[in-house]
């Protein structure tokens, strides 16, 4: 990988997580290529923290019956995503539709 990737912007996580998925294998290859030619770099803690600062997300915490996370666990491994990305798209979703 010679230059920098620039994302496209999404309309929604779900877009963004299928974006991902269908891209994983490409940037996989440009994970290893820039790690062996030494361009991978690492993230630092200051620069982490400073982006999560920036971020419009807010950690919450919430209690969902097992029943629930287990099914969501099923069906975001369906579509290769973590699970928790998987219950934010699918809340995400609902509550645009719900307007």
């Amino acid at each position: 990988m010679n230059e920098r990737r620039v994302l496209p912007a999404f309309k929604s996580e779900a877009e963004e997580a299928e974006w991902w998925y269908k891209n994983r294998a490409r940037l996989d290859r440009d994970i290893v290529t820039s790690a062996k030619s030494g361009k991978l770099r690492r993230l630092t803690r200051e620069k982490l923290k400073e982006r999560l600062a920036a971020s419009k997300s807010r950690v919450v915490s919430i209690r969902l019956p097992e029943d629930d996370i287990e099914l969501a666990r099923r069906q975001a491994e369906q579509k290769g995503l973590p699970y928790q990305t998987y219950i934010k798209s699918v809340l995400h979703q609902a509550l645009r539709q719900a307007k």
